[in-house]
């Protein structure tokens, strides 16, 4: 399959503002003892509301070079070193993960920490499948598949095996962020938003009293942060995006996919929201993702209606920060108008799952 510009996401040129100093970047590589050729093209890609991503184009190889935002932000948010140290060690046990070539915490050098890693040329599947990836219902199926299975890859890992078993807090980890999110979508409340008190108690009081097992963490994976290959779409050649990976229980990781898992089935606002293909003929729904899924790791998912809950109410949270910013005049995009609503539509979900529960 030829790779075409419908299907391998293109860089485009650097936002004013957010320009990077090559040759301060090429001379840190060389010192590393990279071997680059030619003069440098520098290009950003325009997604993601994060960390900066960059590609830097040497005559003998295409680098991708990731900072965090320009302008004062928090010490502990967009960490780019830790997100790097995080794929270093886990690349060899999980060989989707990138290459990095070289980590930089010296902001004299561009300003910023920042990590330089190999470049995955692939498909990242967005809102739509591209037709000429030829997805029939059965290979759409496979890929979702493909896609489940590099996740339970991750899962099913030893965090030792990588040196990470002290990546995070683990035990407890439940707790703390049924906590977490319910501080911070009570400090995020607006008055045109439902307070949603009872889904906060329903997590509270419906949390098990143990993790499933404490395992390494994506918490944000999604078709849109994996790789496909060009030559055959169906095989998964990356996973990217470790900014928030983290130790924890692998049942909260899946209830947070499953939030953004909009199927074919869902009434108009949840289709309205959808921002990955999970509706195309063939996809898996949300239970039998669910089913897949216990299956395969040999874990229960008979209780996993609070785990749904749960991912339902931490992206309401996720929503709800945005619009609080965008009615304090903080954030602009005139999208962000929805987001009260759209919070509004989670929590209600979050109640109908509740009321149909067993728990």
């Amino acid at each position: 399959m030829s790779k075409s510009k419908p299907l391998i996401d293109g860089a485009v040129d650097v936002r004013a503002g957010e320009e990077v100093d090559l040759a301060r970047v090429g001379d840190h590589l060389r010192a590393q003892g990279m071997v680059l050729v030619g003069e440098p093209r520098l290009q950003q890609f325009p997604g993601g509301a994060s960390n900066l991503t960059y590609l830097i184009r040497y005559d003998n190889i295409d680098l991708i070079l990731r900072r965090p935002p320009f302008g004062h932000i928090a010490k502990s948010a967009h960490d780019v070193v830790r997100e790097a140290r995080i794929m270093q060690a886990l690349r060899p046990v999980y060989p989707a993960v990138p290459e990095i070539y070289a980590i930089c915490e010296d902001v004299d050098v561009i300003g910023a920490p920042f990590y330089v890693m190999q470049r995955l040329v692939g498909i990242i599947p967005r809102q739509n499948f591209s037709p000429e990836m030829n997805l029939d219902a059965p290979r759409t199926r496979q890929l979702c598949l493909n896609v489940l299975d590099k996740l339970i890859e991750l899962h099913t890992l030893d965090p030792a095996q990588a040196g990470l078993d002290t990546l995070g807090k683990g035990e407890g980890y439940v707790a703390r962020q049924v906590e977490g999110w319910s501080k911070r979508f009570r400090a995020a409340h607006t008055d045109d938003v439902g307070n949603f008190e009872t889904v906060m108690a329903w997590l509270e009081a419906k949390q098990p009293k143990q993790e499933v097992a404490i395992r390494l963490i994506h918490n944000d994976y999604r078709f849109d942060n994996v790789v496909l290959d060009p030559q055959d779409p169906l095989k998964v050649i990356g996973v990217l995006d470790w900014e928030m990976a983290t130790l924890g229980d692998p049942m909260m990781d899946l209830g947070s996919s499953l939030a953004y898992w909009v199927q074919a089935d869902d009434d108009m606002f949840m289709l309205g929201s959808r921002r990955q293909p999970t509706n195309a003929p063939g996809m898996l729904t949300r239970r039998e993702v669910i089913e897949y899924y216990g299956a395969k790791t040999g874990w229960s998912v008979a209780n996993f209606d609070f785990y749904e809950v749960y991912g339902l109410f931490r992206l309401m949270g996720i929503v709800q920060q945005i619009y609080k910013r965008f009615k304090e005049g903080n954030a602009r995009n005139p999208v962000f108008a929805t987001f009260g609503p759209f919070a509004d539509y989670l929590g209600q979900r979050c109640e109908r799952i509740m009321a149909a529960s067993s728990l």
